[in-house]
């Protein structure tokens, strides 16, 4: 047996050692080093169930970007709720700006007598109320806020 130790010995005296070896070994010598690899190993265990679930994780988003089902039907959600804000939005803009054009070309002066007509008109005091309410909602929330 210590013949085989022996040869080992001396088959080991025999193998060059590279530079980047000897940097390696330097390197491993260190206080800090041994200490950082004495904490890995440590949590190893620790280590391994993070990239368990790291690799669940990718493999789960994998399969859920290449599934053409779900990509289609995720589009379909989102077309399916932006769709109806898309039209309000475009119908709001489409009466904003027309009443804005007719606002502009309009030289009628209205009076005191002209805003009491206007008081009577239903989508005005639709606006008044919901001016009232919105008015009360932002008093309530500045008084919550202090």
């Amino acid at each position: 047996m210590s013949e085989t130790i022996t040869d080992v010995k001396t088959e080991q005296a025999n193998v060059p050692v590279s530079q980047d070896q000897k940097d390696l070994l330097d390197q491993l010598l260190k206080p800090e080093v041994q200490e950082s690899l004495t904490t890995l190993v440590d949590n190893l265990p620790k280590l391994t169930e993070l990239v368990n679930v790291l690799t669940k994780s990718y493999d789960f988003a994998q399969a859920a970007l290449t599934d053409k089902t779900l990509k289609s039907d995720t589009v379909g959600a989102i077309s399916e709720i932006a769709s109806p804000v898309i039209k309000s939005a475009k119908h709001l803009a489409a009466n904003v700006i027309e009443a804005k054009d007719r606002a502009d070309e309009s030289q009628e002066v209205i009076g005191v007598f002209g805003l009491l007509k206007l008081l009577k008109d239903p989508q005005a005091q639709k606006m008044f109320r919901f001016l009232n309410a919105f008015l009360q909602v932002s008093a309530e929330r500045a008084k919550e806020q202090k």
